[in-house]
């Protein structure tokens, strides 16, 4: 293997004077928007110059493990057109801030065991993995590399890869992409916001090219976060028109990190308190008629999500509301929910503010429904799971939904599918050629 490769695109992409890039760095420290308490072993981060994205990819960066010994870096090619994805035979990368160590016994074993080439032509005047490395060696003081240019490529090979090397704790990966390249700003936030929803429900098969440069080693972590039933969790987005005022033709950046349960499990775990919070303070505010205010909100509520808010009163139900699936920021559905079942919930008359200090608050935070396939009503009863199912049944016109929690009072699997029944309108014995099922499931907060 050849020895030190020298820097690309130091003095472009990001300074070719230390001292300079070291302020730089310490800026993105001192704002950085990223204060996850989770730690991952992979993260989704942009590639544009330091100046436009390096705040971005600093957050996202972040969010790595601080006990990882390599980083495995999948990142397109902007220049050279190959097959597959390539290597690069060099022991150590060089940067403004010194040199960092390539794995040479990852790098080889990707030779020999995924027949990966090696192509440091490839490599020359690509910026697209040494970008990362200033900031990977202002976070990690003693880590290694293996940078992978993904070309003409299946992106179930760069999941095989992942997968391949993901019980070996010490291993990280970052997967380097911008997204929308060269829209009008408007256009940018729409297609970005539409390119994040994607990726934080792992849905990689509605993909499509434009949509982000790096979009390869995006699907191939989205597959493999399928298989594991893992999520991808928001840290940050933005676009390049917040550093040069262009809104003309903007490039769109977004950071997200791997988490090994669902992000409704996420919200749970880490926000249990906060949520309960933003739906009395929707509540306790329509009261005193005062302007709802909810600061400092991390990035994970302004992905799209779906919630019931149910309200009781010495152990009475008061009011439940709730959205189906998710059409909104999930901060957004929980005050508008928290809200409806306060005050427009049908069968009771609107909370009086001498009722708040004895309402009890619990949040159903719902999983994105998956349609069950069933050839006849028995094999549908068969297929529900009690107490962990909810359900959502349609046809004809009618709807309803039963969140898990009725289990407790409905235990048996036919009579809750016959209540459900009633409840969407229907007769408690119909069943037809056009009835459907959803089945979803939720993380309950009280």
């Amino acid at each position: 293997m050849n020895n030190i490769k020298q820097p690309s695109v130091a003095g472009t992409f990001y300074s070719s004077n230390k001292n300079e890039l070291l302020k730089q760095i310490e800026y993105f420290k001192q704002v950085s928007a990223n204060d996850y308490e989770y730690k991952s072993r992979a993260v989704i981060v942009p590639h544009a110059g330091l100046i436009y994205s390096g705040r971005l990819a600093y957050d996202g960066l972040k969010s790595l493990k601080g006990d990882l010994k390599t980083l495995i870096i999948f990142a397109p090619s902007h220049h050279a057109r190959f097959d597959n994805l390539v290597l690069s035979s060099y022991k150590m990368w060089e940067t403004t801030l010194e040199t960092i160590e390539l794995d040479t016994d990852i790098v080889e074993k990707l030779n020999k065991d995924f027949n990966l080439q090696f192509n440091d032509e490839a490599f020359k005047n690509e910026h697209s993995a040494e970008i990362e490395l200033p900031l990977i060696q202002a976070l990690f003081e003693d880590i290694k590399i293996v940078p992978i240019l993904v070309g003409n490529a299946d992106y179930n090979n760069i999941t095989d890869i992942i997968d391949y090397f993901w019980n070996d704790e010490k291993i990280g990966f970052v997967i380097s992409s911008d997204l929308s390249h060269f829209y009008k700003n408007e256009d940018a936030i729409r297609l970005d916001s539409f390119t994040a929803q994607l990726i934080e429900t792992n849905n990689y098969k509605q993909f499509k090219q434009g949509q982000a440069c790096g979009i390869l080693g995006i699907l191939g972590l989205l597959k493999f976060a399928e298989n594991k039933n893992y999520s991808l969790i928001r840290v940050s987005m933005a676009n390049s028109s917040a550093v040069n005022n262009d809104t003309s033709s903007v490039v769109g950046y977004g950071s997200w990190f791997l988490y090994d349960d669902s992000k409704n499990a996420f919200l749970k775990k880490f926000y249990s308190e906060k949520i309960i919070q933003i739906c009395k303070e929707a509540v306790i505010s329509s009261l005193e008629h005062r302007e709802l205010r909810i600061n400092d909100l991390a990035q994970v509520f302004y992905e799209n999500g779906a919630c019931f808010v149910t309200l009781t009163k010495f152990e009475n139900l008061r009011g439940c509301i709730g959205s189906i699936t998710a059409y909104e920021p999930l901060a957004e559905d929980l005050i508008h929910n928290a809200i409806s079942a306060a005050f427009n919930d049908s069968r009771f008359n609107p909370v009086e503010k001498d009722e708040f200090e004895h309402l009890d608050f619990a949040i159903s935070l719902l999983s994105h429904p998956q349609e069950m396939n069933f050839k006849d009503e028995e094999d549908l009863l068969s297929q529900i799971v009690p107490y962990k199912d909810g359900i959502i049944i349609e046809d004809k016109g009618h709807r309803a939904v039963y969140l898990p929690s009725v289990w407790e009072q409905l235990p048996d699997k036919v009579s809750f599918l016959n209540s459900l029944k009633v409840k969407a309108g229907l007769p408690y014995n119909h069943f037809s050629e056009t009835f459907k099922a959803y089945r979803y499931y939720t993380e309950y907060i009280k």
